[in-house]
C-alpha cells in the first residue's frame, strides 16, 4: 500500500499488506469525527489493486456519519460501538485530508501510524494498493 500527496505525487510511505490466513489483507483509518467528537474507524480490505470497505465503527451519530443502510448492509453493536458491515463497492484509491485539529491514524500490519506526523496537517493524500 502506498500513500502519496494528491498534488505533488510525493510518496509519504509504502507498506506491505500482510494477510491473516486466507482473508484479504486489511488496514484501517481512524479519526475523531468533527461534529460528534467521537472516534470513527474505517476498515478496508485490499483485493488485488482494489480497496473494499469492510466495516465502519463509530460511537455516535452525527452529520456525515452513515445512518441509512443499503441492501445487504447490517448494523451491529460491539460494546458501546456501532458497526456497519456488508459493503459491496470497491475503490481504486482513497482520498483524505489529514486532520488539522485531530489526527488521522493508519492501522496496518499491527502498527499505528500518525498521518499528521507522516504527512503534515491538512495534507491532501491518496491511498492506493500497489503490487
Amino acid at each position: 500500500m502506498r500513500i502519496t500527496d494528491t498534488d505533488s505525487g510525493r510518496v509519504y510511505g509504502t507498506w506491505p499488506l500482510e494477510a491473516a490466513g486466507d482473508a484479504a489483507p486489511e488496514f484501517s483509518i481512524e479519526f475523531i469525527h468533527s461534529v460528534n467528537q467521537s472516534p470513527v474507524r474505517e476498515i478496508f480490505a485490499a483485493e488485488g489493486k482494489s480497496i473494499r470497505p469492510v466495516a465502519v465503527r463509530f460511537y455516535s451519530f452525527g452529520a456525515g456519519v452513515l445512518s441509512d443502510l443499503s441492501e445487504g448492509q447490517i448494523m451491529t453493536r460491539d460494546g458501546d460501538a456501532m458497526v456497519i458491515s456488508g459493503f459491496t463497492n470497491s475503490f481504486r484509491e482513497l482520498s483524505y485530508i489529514v486532520g488539522t485539529v485531530s489526527d488521522h491514524l493508519l492501522y496496518i500490519n499491527g502498527e499505528t501510524i500518525s498521518l499528521r506526523d507522516l504527512c503534515g496537517r491538512n495534507a491532501h493524500i491518496v491511498i492506493r494498493v500497489c503490487p
